[in-house]
C-alpha cells in the first residue's frame, strides 16, 4: 500500500497535507511526568488491546527500533520529537499507509494522529474522531465537565485537538510580507511553525499552520478558523505568484535551472535538494513543468531525507556518502 505522501493530490495546491492530532490521557494513570515504568507498560498494553481489531495496523514497541528507524519515522511525520525522546515505555500503532499513527506515552498518554495528502482536514478529523471513540469505548479518559479533556500541557486542555495544514509558500517566504502575516495569524489563535512543527525550521519554503487554542472552542469551530486563516495565506501566496509570473521568462529560468541541477548534480545536501524541489513544485502548480513525468514532489522530498536514504541503503552513512546517494536518487527519479 502506498504512503499518503505518494499521492499526486499534494502537487495540486498550496496545501501539501492536512493533519488532525488528538491528545488524550487515561483517568486511571498519572500524567506522563509522574508515570512509572511499569505503569507505562500497562498503559501501552491496554491501549494496544483496545485497538486490537483494527486492520492494516502495526503495533510497535518503539524501544525495539534502531535509532535510524526512529529518525525515519520522525522524518515521515509519523512520530514527534517528544515521543522519541521520552524515556517511558512507549508504543506506536501505525497504519500501513502511515495515514494513522497513535503514539502511546508521548507528552500525553495517547496522541492520535490522522494525516492525509492535500486539503482533507474534515476527513482527517473524521478518521481521528472514530479512533478516539474506539479507545473511549473500552478505556476511561481524564475529562472534566468544565475544562474538557485534561492534558499534561494546559494549552491542550479542552478539545485536546491540534489541526494543521502543511503549506508551500515560496513567494511569501521570499517576500517582506511573511513576518507581518505571521504576526496577524497569532492574533486569531493560530501559529505558523517549521516543517516538523514546534521548534523546527522551514525547509523548501514549507510551513505548518495550526491552532494554538483548544479550550473554549469546539472541534468544528477550530477547523473553520484554521481553514479561513489558511485560505487568506493562500490568497496572498497566489496573488504574489500572479504578480511575479508576469515576467514568465525569469521564473521559467529559475524553475528549469532548479530542475537541471536536480537532474545532473553528483552530490547534493538535503537542504539544497529541498530548496530546488520547492521550485520544481512551484513550476508544476504554474503549469511550467508536467508532473506526470515527475510524480508527487513531496514524496521525492521525503525520500531525500537523511534517515530514509540510510534505511534504503541498509546502513549508516556519513554526510558525504548521503549527499552522493541523494544526488543519484534525484537523477533517477527526474
Amino acid at each position: 500500500m502506498g504512503k499518503w505522501y505518494n499521492e499526486n493530490a499534494s502537487n495540486n495546491s498550496v496545501i501539501i497535507s492536512s493533519r488532525v492530532r488528538l491528545a488524550r490521557n487515561l483517568k486511571k494513570f498519572p500524567f506522563s511526568v509522574k508515570l512509572g515504568n511499569e505503569q507505562g507498560k500497562e498503559l501501552r498494553n491496554e491501549v494496544f488491546e483496545s485497538l486490537n481489531g483494527m486492520k492494516n495496523m502495526s503495533f510497535i514497541n518503539i524501544s525495539e527500533k534502531s535509532d535510524l528507524e526512529k529518525l525515519a519515522l520522525f522524518e515521515r511525520h509519523a512520530v514527534s520529537q517528544d515521543f522519541l525522546q521520552n524515556k517511558h515505555e512507549r508504543g506506536l500503532i501505525l497504519s500501513s499507509d502511515e495515514k494513522i499513527s497513535i503514539m502511546i506515552n508521548e507528552e500525553d498518554h495517547i496522541r492520535i494522529q490522522s494525516i492525509l495528502s492535500g486539503e482533507n482536514i474534515e476527513k482527517a478529523f473524521e478518521t481521528a474522531d472514530k479512533i478516539d471513540d474506539l479507545i473511549e469505548g473500552g478505556l476511561e479518559y481524564a475529562f472534566d465537565k468544565d475544562f474538557g479533556y485534561l492534558t499534561t500541557c494546559p494549552t491542550n486542555v479542552g478539545t485536546g485537538m491540534r489541526a494543521s495544514f502543511m503549506v508551500h509558500l515560496p513567494m511569501l517566504n521570499n517576500s517582506n510580507q511573511l513576518s507581518m502575516l505571521l504576526n496577524s495569524v497569532a492574533k486569531f489563535g493560530m501559529t505558523v511553525r517549521g516543517i516538523f512543527g514546534e521548534g523546527t525550521q522551514s525547509y523548501g519554503h514549507i510551513f505548518q499552520i495550526s491552532n494554538q487554542v483548544t479550550i473554549g472552542r469546539n472541534e468544528q469551530e477550530i477547523l473553520t478558523s484554521l481553514k479561513n486563516i489558511t485560505n487568506q495565506l493562500i490568497d496572498f501566496e497566489n496573488n504574489l505568484r500572479e504578480k511575479n509570473f508576469k515576467d514568465r521568462t525569469l521564473w521559467e529560468d529559475k524553475i528549469f535551472r532548479a530542475l537541471g541541477a536536480l537532474k545532473y548534480s553528483r552530490k547534493m545536501s538535503g537542504m539544497e535538494a529541498m530548496g530546488l524541489l520547492s521550485y520544481v513544485r512551484l513550476g508544476i502548480i504554474m503549469g511550467i513543468i508536467d508532473d506526470e513525468k515527475i510524480g508527487p514532489v513531496y514524496n521525492i522530498m521525503m525520500n531525500c531525507r537523511s534517515a530514509n536514504i540510510q534505511l534504503a541503503e541498509g546502513e549508516e552513512l556519513d554526510s558525504d556518502a548521503r549527499d552522493i546517494i541523494r544526488a543519484s536518487y534525484l537523477r533517477q527519479v527526474l
